[in-house]
């Protein structure tokens, strides 16, 4: 019993010792968190967990465990990089408080999603039409959960940036074609000599580009300054958009 009551003793004075601030975590929330979770931790999508009502020490544990590199995912293309670029920027502080602060909202009712902001629900990239000549594929991934592969494409200008190992500058383009893999006879994924998926059908594109000014809304929020918007669109509306960091500008749009 002595052991449990000195237990509680520590626990209450390290609750104590990390009070929160929602207000400075509603701050945090709406210029870092909204644009995937939400102003109010209601997510904008079904594949972006929502985080309203969540316990507070969950919440920190989890951005610690993002924050140190802990919490990831195996494999070339990783769900979890995204957030351990968000969090890496959070300090102890920050974690707290927007945790508190998702804590006190009252939890989702079931389907409930946010909008979009306004200023993630809009891209200024266009489709680069000639892509197939004055572009070079530089690299190409299968992504088993989905069956699909993806091969990737750069301009000049980001390939002569990327040889050099510098960043990439200002006129810089990269674009995927996403295809559906072609199933053998046991509806698994073919695969070609090299490994790879054999292409199916073409879905979509993922374009990113890189201009002056650009990201310029997001100048308040030091974890999402340096990032890009990613869209996926539809033929006539705009379906999802997240965050990624690090990155450039970009785009998915659907082929007609």
């Amino acid at each position: 019993m002595k052991t449990l009551l000195r237990f509680a003793t520590i626990l209450a004075l390290a609750q104590s010792a990390q009070a929160a601030d929602i207000e400075a975590g509603k701050r945090l929330a709406e210029t870092v968190c909204a644009a995937c979770h939400g102003v109010t931790g209601i997510s904008v999508s079904d594949t972006v967990p929502n985080l309203a009502g969540q316990r507070s020490r969950y919440l920190e544990a989890q951005l610690k465990f993002f924050k140190d590199g802990t919490r990831k995912e195996p494999g070339a293309v990783s769900r979890a990089a995204l957030m351990n670029a968000v969090a890496a920027q959070l300090s102890t502080e920050e974690i707290v408080n927007v945790a508190a602060y998702f804590e006190s909202q009252p939890g989702a009712a079931p389907g409930a999603k946010s909008g979009l902001l306004p200023n993630i629900a809009v891209t200024k990239m266009a489709f680069p039409e000639e892509y197939g000549r004055f572009f070079r594929k530089y690299y190409t991934i299968n992504f088993p959960a989905a069956n699909e592969v993806r091969f990737y494409y750069a301009n000049d200008i980001a390939l002569r940036a990327a040889k050099a190992g510098t960043p990439l500058p200002d006129g810089s383009i990269l674009l995927a074609e996403v295809f559906t893999a072609k199933l053998d006879g046991n509806k698994k994924p073919a695969t070609g000599p090299d490994g790879f998926y054999l292409p199916d059908k073409l879905t979509r594109y993922t374009g990113m580009e890189r201009e002056a000014d650009w990201g310029t809304e997001f100048r308040n929020s030091s974890a999402m300054r340096t990032g890009i918007t990613r869209f996926s669109r539809a033929p006539n509306s705009l379906s999802r958009a997240s965050i990624r960091q690090n990155a450039l500008p970009a785009t998915n749009l659907y082929p007609t």
